[in-house]
């Protein structure tokens, strides 16, 4: 696809956010926002995929979404690939919805391979599921977004060491490196000091990128794609801001987990033009 078509679509798919978080009146737009064309350059340029869904993967680049709690995210970004009908973004955290807050397995929802409510296990399951291919010598590629919140929890860093040292180079790990948790920033937090050298000394082949550039994401993941197969996982430190598209939301950690209300909905929609359709 072109940049300007990506971009359309990644539009499309901040305003399915807000408009998803305003209906259930919970949600958390923030993070889903920043990373809104990163995970549309994933699924719409980058992955082979398959729609009809498939819950092996086999022949297909696989991704996995460990900060879970981004799901209006994901969701949207399902649907308007295809996977189910946008109508059913409307159901966001309904009761007995297929799109609950954090994605879950148990009502099959295409494009969901795994529960992620519980933060810090994404790196493990995609770690698992690369070395499944590398098993059935499947060449195609797995794909994982965690927040830089998450990498204050110690799973994570035991599937660091482990992929680093088990060769898994057909892993491609994300981190958006927003600097915003719940609670503050991750400085205040739990000050994560220098990733890009906490990953090289743990063995890993790091990349940067603006992960609120259109063109930069894309020629960041194809670079990241001619990095694989060379003994050493690809770490990719993606700097977003947290509320990129909407104003009023963005550099703040206070639109982590808020909702917006009848006014901030229409000012969002204000700066997030129509352009593939509203659900």
């Amino acid at each position: 696809m072109q940049i300007d078509e990506l971009q359309q679509i990644a539009t499309q798919v901040r305003r399915d956010i807000v408009r998803m978080v305003h209906q259930c009146k919970s949600g958390h737009p923030g993070g889903a926002l920043g990373c809104t064309d990163f995970l549309t350059a994933l699924y719409f340029e980058i992955m082979k995929v398959d729609t009809s869904f498939n819950m092996d993967g086999v022949g297909e680049d696989l991704f996995f979404l460990s900060n879970g709690h981004i799901s209006p995210l994901f969701y949207s970004v399902l649907a308007r690939r295809g996977f189910f009908e946008p109508k059913e973004l409307g159901s966001f955290r309904h009761i007995n919805s297929r799109l609950q807050g954090h994605p879950t397995t148990h009502d099959g929802l295409p494009g969901i391979r795994i529960a992620s409510g519980s933060l810090g296990q994404g790196i493990s399951v995609a770690v698992g599921a690369a070395l499944a291919k590398k098993m059935n010598k499947d060449d195609r590629l797995v794909y994982v977004l965690t927040g830089d919140g998450e990498l204050q929890e110690g799973q994570i860093w035991e599937a660091v060491i482990f992929a680093a040292a088990k060769k898994v180079d057909n892993l491609v790990v994300t981190v958006d490196w927003n600097n915003c948790q719940i609670d503050g920033t991750t400085q205040q937090v739990c000050d994560l000091g220098d990733l890009r050298a906490k990953f090289v000394a743990f063995g890993w082949d790091v990349l940067e990128m603006n992960g609120n550039d259109m063109e930069e994401v894309v020629r960041t993941l194809k670079s990241a794609q001619q990095h694989t197969m060379k003994d050493k996982p690809v770490l990719i430190l993606m700097k977003t801001e947290m509320g990129f598209g909407v104003d009023y939301m963005m550099g703040t950690h206070k639109w982590h987990g808020s909702a917006p209300n009848d006014e901030q909905l229409k000012n969002a929609f204000a700066q997030l033009p129509e352009t593939l359709g509203d659900y």
